[in-house]
């Protein structure tokens, strides 16, 4: 099967410094692509929806990742609702809008799991968005990536544009923000356990009963994924964005899930931390499990081949690398 995009078309990935943005730039450059426009946040501000309209007018894209966006964990999305929605509407509708002015071929609009319901049957399917209650705490953010989808479908309708949205499980992988305060969970647990064991503690406490299911996808297994999407032949592309009933909506996940307690002891022995595994149940667990059904994607042939204890060796690879303590980490040649 051809690749529907051409090795010189220009590519605009938006975000391509974020944790998933710069995995796509990764796979794009693997794969031959070297006509990408990127942006750094002070070079193109896009809150600012005139620098974004004049940006599209001189560069014209052809493709565009649409990867930006404002993310945190529990706590972040807690303390700062009003700055998660109103950011991220924002950033999609100067991008989208913008795009469809200047004629964009394709758009992949990158997503989040949590848009979908808190008690949603398990594993996923796409068909559940909307179709119950989300969960508080991270509310703000995932009305504002229903907004995205629906502004994509709705574009789609009207226009006939050719916007698809993606929605990754929990992502993992180089870049990502290890930040206790503000990061996801596996994120946190690596920095939790490593400076742990540099202290020479007995024990790890970790967020929650343990309980919790959550699955987990390497930002590199996602990139392929939506670079694979993006370049479905014509009838494929279609097939996902064109029905009138259906959101243009695909999940990208591994097709596993774990519980938090699990991935814990997971991540000690990565990281050979022996200590006692402490949780504190006094904090939130959040939604009880989150399986993506990729049924869709996994049709096409996709399949992710990162697994997550080799994913995880490889985050804690970065994880040293960004905080400059290689020697301390023990990283060993293979990582």
């Amino acid at each position: 099967m051809s690749d529907y995009i051409q090795k010189d078309a220009k590519i605009f990935v938006a975000g391509h410094r974020g944790l998933a943005g710069s995995a796509i730039v990764r796979k794009l450059r693997s794969l031959g692509y070297e006509n990408l426009v990127l942006r750094t946040r002070q070079q193109l501000d896009l809150l600012d929806s005139a620098a974004v309209s004049a940006f599209f007018d001189e560069e014209r894209p052809e493709f565009v990742f649409l990867a930006a966006a404002k993310v945190g964990g529990i706590l972040a999305n807690r303390d700062f609702p009003a700055e998660f929605i109103a950011q991220n509407l924002r950033i999609q509708s100067t991008v989208i809008e913008s795009a469809y002015r200047t004629r964009v071929k394709r758009l992949l609009f990158l997503g989040s799991s949590c848009i979908y319901p808190k008690l949603a049957p398990q594993p996923i399917r796409e068909d559940q968005l909307l179709a119950g209650p989300l969960e508080f705490t991270n509310r703000s953010y995932a009305v504002a990536k229903i907004a995205g989808i629906e502004m994509c479908w709705a574009f789609n309708r009207q226009y006939g544009t050719s916007y698809l949205a993606a929605m990754p499980t929990n992502l993992y992988g180089p870049g990502d923000n290890y930040d206790l305060e503000n990061s996801h969970v596996l994120p946190a647990l690596i920095r939790k356990v490593h400076e742990a064991k540099q202290r020479g503690d007995r024990s790890v406490t970790v967020w929650g009963t343990g309980k919790p299911l959550r699955e987990f996808l390497f930002s590199d297994d996602m990139a392929d994924a939506c670079v694979f999407l993006l370049n479905l032949p014509e009838g494929e592309f279609r097939k996902l964005i064109s029905s009138p009933e259906v959101a243009p909506l695909v999940n990208v996940g591994s097709g596993s899930d774990q519980t938090i307690g699990e991935l814990t002891k997971t991540i000690c022995n990565a990281l050979e931390f022996d200590g006692e595994i402490v949780f504190d149940t006094s904090k939130p667990d959040g939604t009880p499990r989150k399986l993506m059904d990729s049924s869709i994607l996994f049709s096409y042939g996709w399949r992710p081949k990162i697994s997550l204890k080799e994913g995880i060796r490889i985050a804690y690879a970065d994880f040293c690398a960004q905080t400059a303590t290689s020697k301390a980490c023990g990283v060993k040649n293979e990582f």
